[in-house]
């Protein structure tokens, strides 16, 4: 008999976190969690998100932002002004209706730089207040760069390097290795850089140099990573993204080297936004600040001498969140979170796609196939995801696991992981002959080594389908197991061997091809 080893990775505790019973007759949302909303009041925009509930992976319900440039004018007046005020307060009593609209628990009111910097901020604050019945916390700038970094954790599988959180009035920065360092804030904020330099990009490149230069804030680790949070910098990641043709359109995670990042931002501050290929795809409304979010990118890049740039779609909303949880629940890992819950919602069953998961570990132990933390993940990811495309049609199953879990609203994975999520499914389904070709977009990203792996992984699970029917109680009882000779007998049990047949037959030998491995099917009496 194989003996089962104990793994580190998350499949070893996957069942911990089963089963979720959700509402009767709502079975598109998990029951037993409730509502809870952030709003952040910041120099440019005031946002609202509600969450599906305060957990580690928490699914977004609804999502407003509403331009309300409290900020402007503020480097000149040290004030709101009355029309931004207005509209503000107008933004939140929708909001407070939206909350209810949504049975919301809780809602956390998180102020920043606008609000903390303005003389007549507390006039505003007691405004607000008084709509919502509860307190809004103004955060200080080491404050809001700690959430920042919070965020950037809550979304990255073991982040390393400097946080930067741009807004349109601050820009905070913050170390994580681990932990998260104690940060600090600068005025170069967007909307404060364009109002300071007076609409030029050459002023305000003086004034982010001057900031950035006295600005004591250091590597934690080896990795030179920069973090880059905030609505400027994603949509200066949306067009870079576009302007390259990238084949995935996900910022979150999305990876760009200091020397490219370098020459994109160079373009958009020489030639202007406007002569930028695939600006169409940036709103007007982030067009006007996004020379000056290029234009601080360089100069951090040159200060802190950067290798990598990683969008980050997560911040202080989430990192605010974050912090809040017990130890435990911030252990998890986001991504198994995210992929468990959406096979609780749909798959036939959740506690067989458990058993994949184990299955497929066993599997590639047995056939000698080390794996990498990150591969380990992945794998466990794709299992729970296996199965959450069956009420399509046959014939389109492996197009819609392949658009579904690739374009998948998870964190803690980046684009190549991605990549292997969505080519393991899509072969599941779509079978591994000689007439059948990945899509091409995707195969870009992937990379010859998550190809085959992905392949491989898909042909194990073609197998395991057809003796489990898609339900639990088999999986654990079957077991490839390694001879000396280097071939693998796949043993069923003799009270399962009516689960035999031509189909499976066929399955283990493509296994076999994939593999390179002579298989040969036991009954175990």
């Amino acid at each position: 008999m194989m003996r089962r080893r104990n793994s580190p990775n998350a499949s070893s505790r996957i069942s911990e976190i089963l089963p979720y019973t959700p509402e009767p007759g709502a079975q598109g949302r998990l029951g037993e969690r409730v509502p809870v909303a952030v709003i952040d009041i910041g120099s440019n925009s005031v946002r609202q998100v509600i969450y599906e509930g305060h957990v580690r992976a928490p699914a977004v319900l609804f999502n407003e932002k509403v331009l309300c440039g409290l900020g402007e004018g503020l480097g000149r007046t040290k004030r709101l002004s009355e029309t931004a005020i207005a509209k503000a307060l107008a933004t939140l009593r929708r909001f407070r209706a939206l909350g209810r609209q949504a049975r919301v628990s809780d809602t956390h009111i998180l102020a920043t730089a606008a609000v903390r910097d303005a003389e007549n901020g507390g006039d505003f604050v007691r405004q607000a207040e008084a709509i919502f019945g509860v307190g809004i916390r103004i955060l200080s700038g080491k404050q809001e760069a700690a959430y920042a970094a919070w965020g950037v954790r809550a979304g990255f599988h073991k982040p390393e390097g400097i946080v930067g959180d741009m807004g349109g009035g601050s820009l905070e920065l913050v170390g994580i290795n681990g932990e998260v360092e104690s940060g600090l804030t600068l005025p170069l904020g967007g909307l404060r850089l364009a109002e300071e330099s007076e609409n030029s990009i050459g002023k305000a490149a003086k004034i982010a140099r001057s900031a950035l230069k006295s600005a004591a804030i250091e590597w934690p680790g080896a990795a030179r990573n920069f973090y880059a949070v905030g609505g400027t910098w994603r949509s200066l990641f949306k067009l870079h993204i576009v302007n390259t043709r990238y084949p995935l359109n996900i910022i979150h995670d999305y990876k760009v080297s200091a020397k490219e990042m370098a020459r994109f931002c160079n373009a958009i501050v020489e030639s202007g936004v406007d002569k930028i290929e695939g600006i169409q795809a940036i709103s007007r409304n982030r067009r006007s600040l996004l020379a000056y979010g290029a234009l601080l990118m360089l100069e951090i890049m040159k200060r802190l001498d950067v290798e990598h740039v990683y969008a980050s779609s997560l911040g202080v909303r989430e990192g605010f969140l974050y912090s809040m949880l017990g130890e435990e629940e911030r252990a998890r890992d986001s991504l198994i979170e995210a992929a468990r819950d959406l096979c609780v919602l749909r798959s036939r069953s959740p506690i067989h796609a458990i058993e994949l998961a184990e299955f497929t570990e066993r599997t590639f132990a047995a056939f000698g196939e080390s794996e990498t933390e990150d591969e380990a993940r992945w794998r466990t990811a794709a299992c729970l995801l296996a199965d959450v495309g069956w009420r399509a049609h046959p014939d389109f199953r492996a197009q819609q696991n392949l658009a579904v879990i690739s374009n998948a609203g998870f964190v803690g994975i980046d684009h190549t992981g991605r990549a292997f999520l969505a080519l393991a499914n899509y072969f599941r389904y779509q079978g591994l002959g000689g007439k059948v070709a990945a899509p091409d977009p995707i195969v870009q990203i992937a990379g010859p080594r998550v190809m085959e792996r992905s392949r491989l992984l898909a042909c194990i699970m073609r197998v395991s389908y057809l003796y489990s029917a898609s339900m639990p109680g088999v999986l654990p009882r079957l077991r490839f197991e390694p001879r000396p000779d280097g071939s693998i007998a796949f043993v069923v049990p003799s009270d399962l061997a009516d689960l035999c047949g031509e189909r499976p037959d066929e399955r283990l030998s493509g296994l076999a091809r994939e593999s390179g491995r002579r298989i040969e099917l036991e009954i175990e009496p």
